[in-house]
């Protein structure tokens, strides 16, 4: 298992760059249909993502093992939501690895006659609840440090004097309610821009998540956004992920 982690940890790279390169052939495919382009340069272009999603492939063949290990570490970690998110995101991962693989020798011709379309959709599936439950961990330590941010800047104004009046101890406090619920969302709002500026990692890793969503929402239908959102975001979360790996501080931990 430690070879495969290894071995992993040295092509890891080379798979974010040509993730990179494929979705912005979608992309390129995309703007080059829009713009009236002749059929021969799109069915280029296809080929190309196509022989770029098929090395990525192959570069993922034993990322199962690494998410395998990647689960048996976050089983041990003492808080309970983020043990139960990031265990169970990792296992989903590694069945999604899984069926790539599979995916993978039936494009080859390894195994004959396999149902692709199948088991793509089952890979996505698998794909889309892992990246719920890194959105779920991402929500989960925000709200964290928000009330850790939100109970600082009380302490600290606490500290200091003041002589304003409660508006619950107006008369007329019904009639500013409105007024009050602005000044909360904007207090709420302004907490979320701080919070996120003084955590680039978790701002990172939320924008990446974010951004694959799509991507398997719009494979299985359940939201189609068409291949120029899904190559956008692609591309966007490839860069993200490159990002990460050249400042290693950027990566959400655990």
């Amino acid at each position: 298992m430690e070879f495969w982690v290894r071995f992993n940890g040295q092509s890891q790279a080379k798979e974010r760059l040509i993730r990179a390169a494929q979705y912005t052939c979608t992309l390129l495919g995309y703007a080059v249909q829009k713009g009236g382009a002749g059929t021969e340069l799109h069915q280029t272009i296809r080929q190309l993502e196509a022989h770029m999603s098929l090395t990525r492939k192959l570069l993922r063949l034993g990322n199962s093992v690494e998410a395998l290990e990647a689960a048996k570490r976050a089983i041990h970690l003492s808080d309970s939501v983020l043990r139960l998110c990031l265990t169970i995101s990792h296992l989903n991962r590694a069945m999604y690895f899984a069926c790539d693989n599979i995916l993978w020798a039936g494009k080859t011709s390894l195994i004959p006659k396999l149902d692709q379309h199948k088991w793509s959709q089952r890979s996505f599936r698998y794909y889309l609840f892992a990246l719920i439950l890194n959105l779920t961990r991402d929500v989960y330590e925000l709200r964290l440090l928000m009330e850790c941010e939100s109970r600082y800047r009380a302490t600290k104004a606490s500290s200091s004097p003041s002589s304003s009046v409660s508006p619950s101890d107006d008369p007329s406090s019904a009639a500013v309610a409105p007024s009050i619920a602005s000044a909360w969302l904007q207090k709420q709002l302004h907490l979320l821009v701080t919070v996120l500026y003084n955590n680039p990692p978790l701002l990172l890793d939320l924008l990446k998540n974010t951004c694959d969503i799509f991507i398997p929402l719009d494979r299985l239908g359940i939201y189609s956004t068409g291949p120029g959102v899904v190559g956008a975001c692609g591309l966007a979360s490839s860069v993200l992920s490159i990002l990460t790996m050249i400042h290693p501080w950027l990566k959400l931990k655990p």
